[in-house]
């Protein structure tokens, strides 16, 4: 699935869980809106309806009292009107699921009816005794009968009504309990596809970022945790990510080859000029000028230069390809450090810099390591300290001892590093922008072999500077160096 359509999928998805709750309450709202329409249409019809029932009894009754007293044919046919109206009404109370009361109305009714005209006739004729006996015997009583049998349908429709109300009122709850729940439940799973989806792209390209990052940093080694099947756009670049690094690294191995190769093939034409010029010093050639000398001394001078350059490109090139040789063997620590501390004195006071070399307590007498390499990853550091340290600024060798090792710091108050170059000053060739402050220009691989020697030795080399305040180079080697690093043979303990 290419990363486009997970995306389109991720949100469909999302939507879809966010509209389930909304279709929910849709769905309880309409059946709420048909519960009021059958509620208007039974509870409070059924209502207006025994309302009107109980306003025409009470015109019944009137119109009784009227025919009683007036006696003539117009309250007659109105009290007709009345008994039919009211039959009417009591009929439709069936409708309302009312048929009890329908039916005991029907009979009150109809006992009215039958007993009119004989009321009627009485009144009509004058005969007000057996009218009112008619009256208060039969007409009364069914009245009252039907006035009674209203009000028990009344009170079971409120009864009902009151019942309905409070299933609705239960089921508006329930539905907004569901509603909430439903919604909160779509909001995690939204919530979680939404991380998913957002980890799927996130998390592979961070790690694309990283390795960017690592390579720009001369890392060639590091690998993507993209897994090599994945078919999107990311899988993609990966691939391209990973094909990238594999000719970036047999370029850099071609590198190292043609230096290795230039280098030793460098050796002897310097070699030869070298020896031509010790000839020419020692006079075989006959006697030189003083302009001849000057010449001379320049030109074994750049020879030298040259032959040391070509050393070091060789002792890098070896390391790289895994054959730098170490030679470890026991070494008095504090002999080591006064040839040091002696072999800079001069040079400090020829720079008027103050230069101390600091022991802590508890140094080992002895040390296991590879005295020309340790000498020489020393005496640049030194060198580099003198070289930036101005006169008046002073430069610190501080040996102190951590759990099986030894710890040693070249501090110096010299021109700093910029910090965004810091992590870059190990690389092969790479020189820092604070060269103008050196007293002499440097080649740009001396740190490089430092570090290689020092992780040969299993040990580790770090940099702090402070631009404009100084530097300190830290050195942390174990006491005896009992096997070589991954690049090296093993070397016996005894040697």
């Amino acid at each position: 699935m290419t990363l486009r359509s997970r995306l389109v999928t991720g949100l469909v998805l999302i939507a879809i869980i966010l509209v389930g709750p909304l279709v929910i309450a849709i769905q309880s709202l309409y059946r709420l809106r048909d519960d009021v329409r059958a509620f208007r249409d039974k509870e409070f019809a059924a209502s207006l309806l025994l309302g009107q029932l109980r306003e025409g009894l009470n015109d019944l009754r009137r119109g009784e009292l009227a025919l009683l007293f007036a006696r003539d044919t117009v309250s007659r046919n109105a009290m007709d009107r009345q008994v039919s109206s009211v039959a009417e009404l009591g009929d439709s109370l069936s409708h309302f699921q009312l048929p009890d009361y329908a039916k005991d109305i029907g009979v009150s009714i109809r006992q009215i009816a039958e007993a009119a005209p004989e009321e009627y006739r009485f009144a009509l004729a004058g005969d007000t005794t057996r009218a009112d006996s008619m009256s208060l015997n039969v007409f009364v009583p069914a009245l009252n009968h039907a006035d009674s049998v209203v009000h028990r349908a009344e009170r079971e429709l409120r009864a009902r009504t009151t019942q309905r109300v409070a299933g609705q009122a239960a089921t508006i709850a329930t539905t907004a309990t569901v509603s909430g729940v439903a919604l909160v439940l779509a909001l995690l799973i939204a919530m979680t596809i939404a991380f998913l989806l957002t980890r799927s792209i996130t998390r592979p390209v961070s790690d694309l970022e990283h390795g960017m990052r690592a390579v720009a940093d001369g890392d060639l080694d590091y690998r993507l945790n993209i897994p090599a099947d994945r078919s999107d756009e990311l899988g993609q670049l990966a691939m391209s990510f990973e094909e990238m690094v594999r000719q970036l690294g047999e370029l850099d191995k071609l590198k190292a080859e043609f230096v290795s190769v230039a280098s030793h093939e460098l050796k002897t034409p310097i070699n030869v000029m070298i020896g031509y010029l010790q000839l020419l010093e020692e006079g075989i050639y006959g006697p030189l000028t003083r302009e001849q000398r000057e010449v001379h001394n320049t030109l074994i001078a750049q020879a030298n230069t040259l032959s040391r350059l070509v050393k070091q490109l060789l002792d890098v090139s070896r390391f790289e390809a895994g054959g730098g040789r170490l030679e470890p063997r026991a070494i008095a620590l504090d002999d080591l450090l006064g040839e040091l501390e002696r072999a800079f004195h001069v040079l400090a006071l020829q720079r008027e810099v103050h230069f101390t070399v600091q022991r802590k307590p508890g140094l080992p007498d002895q040390v296991f390591w590879d005295l020309d390499r340790i000498n020489e990853v020393l005496g640049n550091l030194l060198s580099n300290a003198f070289k930036f340290t101005p006169h008046g600024g002073s430069v610190d060798l501080v040996v102190e001892p951590v759990d099986n090792g030894v710890h040693m710091q070249v501090r110096d108050t010299g021109a700093g590093i910029p910090p965004e170059q810091v992590p870059r000053i190990f690389d092969k060739f790479y020189q820092a922008d604070n060269q103008k402050s050196a007293r002499a220009a440097g080649s740009g691989l001396g740190l490089a072999i430092a570090k290689q020697i020092v992780e040969a030795h299993g040990g580790t080399i770090t940099c702090e500077s402070t631009l404009g305040v100084g530097t300190t180079f830290g050195i942390t080697l174990p006491t005896r160096v009992t096997r070589r690093s991954s690049m090296q043979r093993a070397v016996p303990a005894h040697v």
